[in-house]
């Protein structure tokens, strides 16, 4: 009963998106942290933020709101892909990673095969690693 009045509520509304989650992982760390000495304003720092998240979620501006998530990814992107590629290439114990001098894209190769030719399917350009 209370879940689908909840439902009825939420229809035609926003939602939550990466955004909003990001929102809500600073507002508890703010939460966290304010009670530390001359870290008071961050108090008020919380509340803008989960007012922020509330009108975003309960927006009925779809537009509006995808374009600032879209925003929101397009800056976070490259830290994220950038981390990813960091925790594959520790996880990733039968390849090595190289960059390609003439374009910059990774490029994977099996270990343990000595001194061999790397060609990038990007670029053409061919150079030679120790794998």
């Amino acid at each position: 009963m209370i879940r689908n009045a909840l439902q009825r509520f939420m229809y035609g509304r926003y939602g939550s998106d990466q955004l909003n989650i990001f929102l809500l992982v600073v507002y508890l760390a703010a939460l966290l942290l304010r009670g530390l000495p001359g870290l008071g304003v961050l108090e008020f720092v919380a509340l803008v933020l989960m007012a922020w998240t509330l009108f975003r979620m309960l927006s009925r501006n779809y537009a509006a709101r995808r374009a600032e998530n879209a925003k929101f990814l397009k800056l976070v992107g490259p830290v994220v892909r950038w981390y990813r590629l960091r925790r594959t290439i520790r996880r990733d114990k039968e390849h090595r990673y190289f960059k390609c001098p003439g374009c910059g894209q990774q490029l994977r190769v099996p270990r343990g095969k000595g001194k061999i030719t790397v060609n990038c399917r990007s670029c053409g350009a061919s150079f030679q690693e120790k794998s």
